[in-house]
């Protein structure tokens, strides 16, 4: 199969990857690839909004300087720029797309608050922002007729030099080999231009906030054709995940909430924040974060409460409809009980390193979302920022595509796949074993706290597992469950090592053994 662009991934970026293809190139072919469920996505799990500054000198500043100061000093200040620069008019794109946005009675914005944000100035849609994005954008994908669209597909690996055999120094990406899940079909697709918006790592985590479908797979695939990673070590925990260990992904307590005026409380009712920064509840994440785990390592307990009972009890329903609703599910009334909540992984803020352009260090191959590393978030993302960047990124891509896809040529002879091995129910079950040791790992040994013993512990038992599952992979015939196996261990090895070999704390890294830094 041939196309003119491979769009692996069905979020904010993928979606507005495709979109802008289309309506540019119409009489070029388009292949958006989606696994599982297309509705699956980090970005249909949002709850935010997106940190929109508006067009005056000083809010673009502001905006600048709460990102670069949540980056904890590693972010790139041009790429920060530009990206701030640039929101107004993709949430005009958006809005004209069919994506709605909450407004006051006077017209304007509702515009809220988060951690690490000194004004408000987060664009949302209730409490649900990142599935009427989704749902907007798909209704207009589907206008276009050069889109094919393939759910249930699973990209298994992307096609390089590698596959060719060739030497070339200047690494190529000329498409993916593809399996469809209802048949175990594989799939050659060969694409003149291949865009990754495949989101990011969560499951690899005991305690997650991301859907059971990110399990790294776009930055392990970039990551094996040899492409540039950078950053990975940055895991951003959520503070404010609902506490129920049996449930996977965690149920996500936006972060917006507290900028609404919830208050960070120990399970017998005494506030914390305050002694560990003075912005309390509106600290950035990696500071909430690491105050509540030192708060639960100190009394043993596993949970605080997030209490929202001193709140306007209408306003309080009409802002969260859906936490409202969902905590009720589990048995809490905002009204009259705290939320109990831990942190969970929840965004990995380094990933394939991209330029200004979105491209790779791989040519032909552009990616952007959360599988990437723009430079923006440095060492810790601020709120409410990465659907705008993922938008911004997602459009710099369409710019550079479009200005070369007729100068690349992709007649080229890719060899088939070629599959051995039969699949049995002892291998399902190794690899469950596998995932479950996997993560419970990662959750202690490489989580919000690190240390350079845990570190070692960690990557001594992980090696072995990968070594097992790439012998597997080599004996069997191909599933996703062992592709996403597979991708997650290579991911949490590189995870572990950038974790060595960085010898400061910064942002959302912290060990234990290092000194901290202040930016």
């Amino acid at each position: 199969m041939k196309t003119d662009f491979l769009v692996i991934g069905y979020g904010i970026s993928g979606l507005t990857y495709a979109i802008k293809i289309a309506e540019q190139l119409p009489d070029k072919k388009i292949t958006v690839v989606a696994k599982g469920c297309k509705n699956e996505t980090n970005t249909s799990h949002a709850q935010g909004g997106l940190a929109i500054a508006h067009k005056s000198t000083r809010s673009v500043y502001k905006h600048i300087w709460d990102t670069m100061k949540a980056g904890a000093g590693l972010c790139n200040k041009e790429v920060v720029r530009m990206v701030v620069n640039e929101g107004p008019e993709c949430l005009e794109e958006m809005i004209k797309w069919g994506v709605r946005f909450d407004t006051n009675k006077t017209g304007d914005f509702d515009l809220g608050k988060e951690g690490g944000h000194s004004v408000h100035r987060v664009v949302h849609y209730k409490d649900v922002t990142g599935s009427e994005i989704t749902q907007a954008l798909t209704e207009r994908l589907k206008q276009f007729k050069n889109i094919e669209f393939l759910s249930g597909h699973f990209v298994v690996d992307l096609i390089s030099d590698q596959h060719l055999k060739c030497n070339s120094i200047n690494r190529v990406c000329y498409g993916a080999y593809v399996l469809k899940e209802s048949t175990n079909e594989l799939r050659t697709i060969i694409s003149k231009i291949t865009f990754l918006g495949t989101g990011g790592i969560g499951q690899l985590y005991k305690h997650t906030t991301n859907p059971i479908m990110a399990t790294g797979d776009g930055i392990a695939m970039a990551h094996r054709i040899d492409a540039e990673i950078k950053d990975i070590e940055f895991i951003q925990f959520h503070p404010t995940a609902f506490y129920n260990p049996k449930e996977n992904p965690s149920f996500l307590i936006t972060e917006a909430i507290r900028g609404f005026g919830a208050k960070l409380k120990t399970t017998t009712g005494l506030p914390f924040m305050l002694k560990y920064d003075s912005r309390g509840e509106l600290a950035s994440r990696d500071i909430v974060a690491r105050a509540i785990y030192l708060e639960l390592f100190n009394s043993d307990e596993n949970y605080v409460l997030l209490d929202c009972t001193h709140l306007d009890k209408a306003d309080l329903v009409i802002r969260f409809p859906m936490i409202t609703k969902e905590c009720e599910k589990r048995g809490i009334n905002l009204h009259t009980a705290g939320i109990p909540v831990a942190p969970a992984a929840h965004y990995v803020c380094g990933g394939s390193a991209v330029g200004h352009t979105g491209e790779t260090s791989i040519r032909n191959l552009f990616a952007a979302g959360e599988c990437t590393r723009t430079g923006m978030h440095g060492g810790n993302r601020l709120a409410s920022n990465s659907l705008l960047e993922a938008f911004v990124y997602a459009k710099k891509c369409v710019e550079q595509g479009v200005s070369i896809i007729d100068k690349i040529d992709n007649k080229i002879d890719i060899p088939d796949w070629k599959s051995s091995g039969t699949r049995s129910q002892a291998e399902f079950n190794e690899i469950g074993i596998a995932r479950k040791e996997l993560r419970n790992l990662m959750q202690k040994y490489v989580g919000i706290v690190r240390s350079d013993q845990g570190l070692q512990i960690a990557l001594k038992k992980l090696e072995p597992l990968k070594e097992q599952t790439e012998n597997l992979y080599n004996e069997s015939t191909i599933t996703p469950q062992l592709c996403e196996l597979r991708n997650m261990l290579s991911i949490a090895c590189l995870i572990v090592k950038h974790s060595q070999e960085r010898r400061e704390n910064r942002g959302g890294f912290y060990n234990l053994d290092l000194i901290d830094h202040t930016a």
